[in-house]
């Protein structure tokens, strides 16, 4: 996904977007991208600790095999010197860590992320229940687009996974604020068409991009 940063200019579009998609609607949209939903040292370290039983059990049958014999304390020395050696390296290397857990661990902890970050910027407190959050997380490469119940009720989940997936699209070609504008456009359409704005409407929520 990407890797180029978010400059000035990207945060100064994605923020002209998301007031002009709003001028045509009483719903309100939020986006938030995190760099990394987790820092997944416990996971990684169960996979290295599985990982490291494997390779144990394997190097016993092989010692058999070959008549070797290894005093029992020196093999478990020998095991418990490996695997703080793989900590250590996990502890010292964080990007390592995600590699060693499985996608849908990942995936997860991305979407409590994208759940927990819903409600902490107040997007399910506005008045008609119509805030939507566009969530990117980045080392995790996920997307997902998090609707409030008013909009729920009208809106099928359809057309939320067709904005995430031209969202990871341009986000899988380096052009994540192009994404992130692409997809306010479809998320404001979307509330044009089911709560086109009207007279007295406010705005409930910051026009900007948060980066975590």
């Amino acid at each position: 996904m990407a890797t180029r940063p978010i400059s000035p200019q990207d945060h100064e579009l994605i923020a002209d977007a998301i007031r002009a998609a709003e001028a045509k609607t009483d719903g309100e949209i939020y986006c938030v991208v995190a760099h990394a939903s987790d820092g997944y040292f416990a996971p990684a370290a169960q996979m290295a600790t599985l990982g490291m039983l494997v390779v144990s059990l394997a190097v016993a049958y092989g010692l058999e095999a070959w008549w070797l014999t290894i005093r029992l304390p020196h093999f478990v020395i020998a095991q418990l010197l490996a695997l703080a050696c793989v900590l250590a390296l996990l502890w010292v290397l964080p990007g390592l860590r995600i590699h060693m857990v499985p996608r849908r661990l990942r995936y997860q902890a991305a979407h409590a992320n994208a759940i927990k970050q819903f409600l902490a910027r107040n997007v399910h407190r506005t008045t008609a229940r119509t805030g939507v959050l566009i969530f990117v997380s980045i080392a995790e490469r996920y997307a997902e687009v998090v609707a409030d119940s008013g909009i729920d009720a009208k809106v099928g989940q359809h057309v939320w996974d067709g904005v995430v997936r031209d969202l990871t699209a341009h986000a899988g070609d380096d052009r994540l604020a192009d994404g992130f504008v692409k997809a306010i456009e479809q998320v404001g359409a979307v509330l044009a068409e089911h709560f086109p704005v009207t007279p007295g409407d406010t705005n409930e929520l910051d026009d900007h991009l948060v980066e975590i």
